[in-house]
């Protein structure tokens, strides 16, 4: 009896299926789908050579070399290391790159073992296919609406509080600000555009009609929406939070200084973080030097120095405020006017928090 094989993608998807990835780690690292863990058939070394063999010998000897690579105490503990995470997650599938040979010997491994797992049919390429083509229709399907609003003014915050809505700047792991990298790194450009189309594809199971997205840049830090896609997302009506000054300052700093700071002091500590927090925000002020010019530059970074030796000194962050109420009015207000104008003709209402979510709700 044939061994099962899997093809419906979405239910993968909407039942936040766990998956085993048998790729190597280097194919891994390059991006794959949430819920994901990488238990492979081989590791880096070992697939390099069977790939040599199988470029010069062909198929069968690499097969040969395969099975003598991974083979007695090796092969055991593989076995093992798969049979525990499906000890823990007894509805997970497994996949390789084109649902070949990798997946399915692991697959025939563990049905010796006692357990009957399913593959994907067409593995890696074909699930990826398929939520490449899921994105656009379901972007196309949609009524787009887009949040817009100066910097600080709780677009995030707003946004939480909308089943509709998805979270493009959390999917990149971003603030989509030039300040806004997190200590923890950013996903692949891959496993980025497969997260984005797990959230439309569960945005839509959900039965909503329309996406309330953020009014995103292309790029995202490093990370960037598909191009079909984001041509798509442009063609959305625009919404603006308006929020004063003096609020948007305070969401600023908490996010920004407060949040931000603790982040980067817990990842730094356990060495995941390269950088501190002082050492980024200054890094930051010199990616934006000729932007904001190099009189403002200095200033703005000398503001920030001293915000910081007084905190160190005192234990008080409050002086970042004053960096922080310069960089709105100078930097990003002045690029906000010059966008929002672009984007004119697509406004279809404005107002602060209660109101938009008040017009929401009756629209």
């Amino acid at each position: 009896m044939p061994l099962p094989l899997i093809d419906d993608f979405r239910s993968i998807v909407t039942e936040s299926r766990p998956l085993i990835d048998t790729r190597a780690p280097v194919e891994f690292a390059k991006g794959s789908f949430p819920g994901t863990v990488n238990l492979p058939l081989m590791n880096d070394a070992e697939r390099e050579k069977v790939g040599t063999v199988y470029k010069q010998r062909g198929n069968a000897a690499a097969v040969a070399l395969g099975h003598e690579l991974i083979s007695g105490a090796v092969k055991e503990e593989r076995v093992h290391a798969w049979i525990d995470f499906l000890k823990a997650h007894p509805d997970a599938y497994l996949f390789c790159w084109r649902g070949g040979q990798r997946s399915q010997i692991v697959q025939e491994w563990l049905h010796e073992a006692g357990f009957t797992i399913p593959r994907l049919r067409g593995g890696y390429k074909a699930f990826r296919n398929y939520l490449i083509d899921a994105s656009l229709q379901l972007a196309q399907a949609k009524e787009i609406l887009i949040l817009g609003g100066r910097t600080g003014s709780g677009k995030t915050l707003l946004l939480d509080a909308i089943g509709e809505m998805i979270d493009l700047e959390g999917l990149a792991n971003h603030r989509g600000s030039s300040f806004g990298r997190f200590a923890t790194p950013q996903p692949t450009q891959i496993s980025f555009e497969n997260a984005l189309a797990y959230a439309q594809i569960r945005h839509d199971a959900a039965g909503f009609d329309r996406l309330i997205i953020e009014d995103e840049s292309r790029n995202i830090g490093q990370c960037y929406i598909p191009h079909d896609v984001f041509d798509v997302f442009q063609q959305g009506k625009v919404i603006l939070l308006e929020t004063p000054l003096e609020e948007r300052i305070e969401i600023t700093y908490d996010e920004y200084v407060i949040v931000a700071q603790a982040d980067y002091a817990r990842h730094y500590a356990d060495g995941i973080a390269p950088y501190t927090w002082i050492e980024v925000m200054q890094h930051n002020f010199d990616r934006i030097r000729k932007r904001l010019g190099s009189e403002n530059h200095r200033r703005l970074s000398d503001r920030l120095q001293m915000a910081w030796e007084h905190q160190q000194r005192t234990g008080d962050p409050g002086e970042h405020r004053i960096w922080i109420r310069e960089l709105l009015e100078r930097y990003y207000d002045p690029m906000y006017d010059y966008q929002i104008e672009r984007k004119r003709d697509r406004i279809i209402f404005s107002g602060d928090t209660q109101a938009v979510l008040e017009y929401l709700e009756a629209s």
